[in-house]
């Protein structure tokens, strides 16, 4: 008797989960292993916690968002690879596979994702293939730091991927919340005419690549930090023209949107930071911790509710996410260049950050069992 093939399943239900669980692992853990003098895991010493907050959670975040249903034979070997390379790389990460795995997983992750995007005819909409392509490079340029070869050093191609994930997010997010904004407006009869803002996008499109080039360079590092400056600007400039403020009644939309002001606030620190010569770290996390964990708690929650229960997910879920990671936010940046000297705001922002993504992995969870298969919505008896 044959077997029946298995349907394919929505992806961002495997890696989302997932990358929410490591997420919250991995940040105390990386705390934990400097304070403790244990120095275990291994793999989080040092800016292992960085390669693993980007190259681990922010690439499964992108895995789950971009593929959309997969078959097993697709899914099950690139989430297997996925967590291959975390475990190898928390237990062992002198080792030769360890840094082969997060690369391989990278690699295959593009191959599956960047054609995706080629069937746009404008420039800008083909935009994030190339973009998620340099951020899965970068995962590969990181091993070739360890051959010798001339380039930048692990902390400076971090902090060079950071504003590659700043640009992404800037463009991602403003195809998300642009078309949901206007949607919620059109309801109530009130027009918006600034929706995606081409000029604004398209001159954040070619500045932030320019700056991601000076950034790996200590001696244009200010010149990076200016045109960091300049895309802040016009992140808000796009920010006010959204009319937010007639969305009182979506808060998922407004945290989003609060995700999408700390890409703004990030820039600014950031490039203040490097125009004046401070330490850019500090100002780099309002990017890692207040964007990418607002926006990407916001964006897994809003999925898993329509996907389950075809409505938006309950204020109080996206409002307590916005306020942990806020408190995250803060209590990292107030911790320095020098973090360790100041263990209790550490430890502050990574409870928050980790009791912030248990949340989200727990809803996940519980809402899967949950998903409405095709057409039950509409063969639901009405009351």
């Amino acid at each position: 008797m044959a077997t029946r093939p298995h349907k394919p399943i929505h992806t961002f239900w495997l890696f989302f989960p997932a990358a929410s669980l490591w997420a919250a692992v991995v940040v105390p853990l990386s705390i934990y292993a400097v304070l403790s003098g244990s120095g275990w895991p291994p793999g989080l010493i040092g800016a292992g916690h960085g390669h693993e907050l980007i190259f681990g959670f922010a690439l499964a975040l992108i895995a789950g968002y971009t593929l959309g249903p997969q078959p097993q034979r697709i899914l099950a070997p690139l989430f297997g690879l996925w967590l291959s390379a975390r475990l190898a790389w928390l237990l062992a990460p002198d080792t030769i596979v360890a840094q082969l795995l997060s690369p391989a997983f990278a690699l295959l992750l593009a191959w599956h994702v960047v054609p995706r995007f080629q069937a746009a005819k404008k420039w800008r909409n083909k935009i994030a293939g190339p973009l998620i392509l340099v951020l899965c490079l970068m995962a590969l340029i990181y091993f070739l730091t360890q051959s010798g070869l001339p380039l930048p050093d692990t902390r400076r191609l971090l902090q060079t991927t950071i504003v590659g994930l700043l640009l992404l997010m800037i463009f991602m997010g403003g195809r998300i919340i642009a078309p949901a904004v206007a949607g919620t407006l059109e309801k109530r009869d009130i027009p918006l005419e600034a929706r995606i803002q081409p000029h604004i996008e398209g001159v954040l499109l070619i500045i932030l690549p320019i700056a991601m080039a000076l950034m790996l360079f200590s001696t244009t590092e200010q010149l990076a930090g200016l045109l960091l400056v300049s895309a802040s600007a016009l992140v808000v400039t796009r920010i006010v023209r959204w009319k937010l403020w007639h969305c009182s009644n979506r808060p998922d939309l407004l945290v989003l949107a609060l995700g999408y002001l700390w890409l703004a606030i990030g820039a600014a620190f950031a490039g203040g930071h490097l125009l004046t010569g401070r330490p850019v770290l500090p100002a780099l996390h309002l990017i890692v911790v207040g964007a990418l964990g607002t926006l990407s708690g916001s964006v897994m929650l809003r999925l898993a509710w329509q996907r389950a229960r075809r409505t938006f997910p309950p204020a109080w879920q996206v409002i307590t996410i916005a306020v942990l990671i806020a408190a995250a936010t803060i209590s990292r940046y107030l911790a320095g260049a020098s973090p360790y000297s100041q263990p209790e705001l550490l430890w502050l922002s990574a409870g928050c950050w980790g009791l912030a993504f248990t949340g989200v992995a727990g809803q996940l969870l519980a809402l899967y069992p949950r998903v409405q298969k095709p057409g039950a919505a509409r063969n639901k008896p009405r009351k």
